[in-house]
């Protein structure tokens, strides 16, 4: 049997074998990139109520008891009793609500930068499918711990989510069923911090509701090389996370603005830039923090970059005609 079809039958067999006068849906997303927790285990009070929960994983939408109190615990994956959980968290639902429920945060002391203490994120007007046919609801939910606020912008439909920070849910967006690219940006819209396809009808997801998180971090070497920065998609069906496919040469080759290219990307020790203009340039590049690393008046050629921590880094590039920033990864 699958792991996801044991999972749907365990959580069935659980409440099921429990009368509960008043029930609410919920859905169990596992979104934090702590190593510490990379797999976990969910109870119930003391009822084991997932075993062995994966990070990037979901729950399918379940009945669980409303109306009264119970305890969320979370434990370690070898864990044999809900005394055992590493945060625990005391809910109660309201009878006939769909719940949204991701687990973000960190839990380690030490080795990630900033250091979001974990917490499970609750949305409590959750879909399970779309509220009108030929679209495709979609709960847009930062889960990145190290990521700042951002807009995400369609690439004709412009800004949908606007200042999102981290924690936060943005509502659905209730889309027509299509192919979408969307562009993750500062808040300011002055940086592309990454870009990712999101093929609704590709994938034939006419009518379904889906959460999109925002996951991992920007910065992995100052997050114990933990899992990098992505938009992952979690279907009401629940099972591994899928993650959207990045639609952004800056995470190829090369990275390509009006008036200049750098290459290769990601870098190692030498970003290359090619200039269009046959003006003078300057060039700035800056850490996810914004903080200023590299700052050169500077002609077409190249630029040490080795002794800069692995990470996503912002070139601009300035010349007598215009300001213009791309993104680069230091491997």
């Amino acid at each position: 049997m699958k792991k996801s079809t044991f999972l749907i039958a365990t959580l069935s067999l659980l409440f099921s074998a429990n009368v509960f006068s008043q029930t609410a849906r919920v859905q169990v997303i596992h979104n934090s990139a702590d190593a510490a927790a990379q797999t976990v285990d969910i109870w119930l009070d003391n009822t084991l109520l997932i075993d062995n929960f994966a990070f990037r994983t979901a729950s399918p939408f379940i009945d669980a008891p409303a109306g009264v109190q119970f305890t969320i615990g979370v434990a370690p994956s070898n864990s044999t009793m809900a005394s055992q959980s590493i945060a625990t968290f005391p809910l109660t639902l309201t009878a006939g609500e769909t719940y949204v429920v991701v687990a973000n945060g960190i839990v380690s002391p030490t080795g990630y930068t900033p250091t979001q203490a974990f917490d499970l994120d609750i949305y409590a007007m959750g879909r399970e499918a779309a509220s009108m046919s030929g679209n495709t609801d979609v709960l847009v939910i930062h889960g990145s711990t190290d990521a700042p606020t951002v807009d995400v912008v369609e690439s004709t439909a412009g800004t949908i989510v606007d200042n999102a920070a981290y924690g936060n849910y943005y509502g659905y967006l209730e889309l027509p069923t299509a192919d979408y690219t969307l562009n993750i940006q500062d808040e300011n819209n002055t940086v592309t911090v990454a870009a990712y396809q999101a093929p609704l009808a590709t994938l034939s997801l006419n009518g379904a509701a889906l959460v999109v998180v925002a996951s991992g971090f920007l910065n992995p070497s100052a997050n114990s090389n933990g899992p990098a920065f992505g938009l992952w998609v979690a279907l009401p069906t629940g099972g591994a996370l899928i993650a959207l496919p990045s639609a952004s040469g800056l995470s190829i080759s090369e990275a390509k603005a009006n008036s200049f290219e750098i290459y290769p990307n990601p870098a190692t020790d030498v970003l290359n830039i090619k200039s269009n203009t046959a003006s003078a340039i300057d060039v700035v590049i800056k850490d996810i923090t914004g903080k200023v690393v590299i700052n050169n008046p500077f002609q077409a050629g190249s630029i040490d970059v080795s002794n800069l921590n692995a990470g996503q880094y912002f070139v601009t590039i300035t010349d007598e005609n215009s300001v213009e920033t791309v993104s680069f990864i230091k491997k």
